[in-house]
């Protein structure tokens, strides 16, 4: 995957969601996600500081942060959050075109809009539906890499067959289903379990807890 590549299916993935919270109730904003620290206010927020921390805003922050990624990201979070879900909204709107990252992981960050529209969507019991090919792209990714969740330590061990794609990765016990559900998987949401199937879930549960 090109690096133009990669930010047209991040804007593509931004831009879906954005469109999803448009349709929200004022009381949706405050109601819980698959992040369970978080509300869908909150998830929003976090997304806009991650479509706008490049390299050197990311390491100053982590720094004062005193290497602690809660905090990091909780301060980050604060920054962006508005005076009312209209204002939140409006910042992420905003932060759809931009090419701002900390690295080249693009696949990750990628995931990170896919994963966290989920965390939305999913507890409110709408659908977001998230293009085929970048989400193939970070199963890939998820499942050769640990970056900012253990993907690739969860599932080691394990094979992982998609019925919807083109994707299969790793040997051993069996976990199949929609691609969707095994990166959300290899994120760590145990909400997905429910839609897979085969050996290796009862392991890949135990691993989640």
């Amino acid at each position: 995957m090109s690096e133009t590549e990669a930010w047209d299916l991040i804007h593509a993935e931004r831009a879906r969601l954005a469109d999803l919270l448009t349709t929200l109730e004022p009381e949706q904003w405050a109601h819980a996600t698959l992040c369970t620290e978080w509300t869908v206010e909150q998830v929003v927020a976090h997304l806009t500081a991650a479509a706008n921390t490049g390299r050197w805003a990311w390491i100053r922050s982590i720094i004062r942060a005193g290497f602690d990624p809660a905090k990091h990201n909780a301060r980050l979070l604060e920054r962006r959050l508005g005076d009312s879900p209209e204002q939140t909204l409006a910042k992420f709107h905003n932060s759809i075109p931009l090419t701002i990252a900390p690295t080249k992981d693009f696949p990750a960050f990628l995931g990170e809009v896919i994963v966290h529209g989920q965390d939305i969507a999913r507890p409110l019991e709408l659908d977001l539906v998230p293009g085929d090919k970048g989400t193939i792209h970070v199963a890939r990714y998820f499942a050769s890499k640990d970056f900012a969740v253990n993907s690739k330590t969860l599932v080691k061990g394990l094979k992982l067959s998609a019925v919807d794609a083109d994707f299969e990765s790793g040997s051993g016990p069996e976990v199949t289903g929609r691609v969707l559900d095994l990166v959300l998987a290899m994120a760590g949401r145990p909400e997905a379990l429910t839609d897979l199937t085969g050996s290796g879930v009862s392991e890949l549960r135990r691993r989640m807890n």
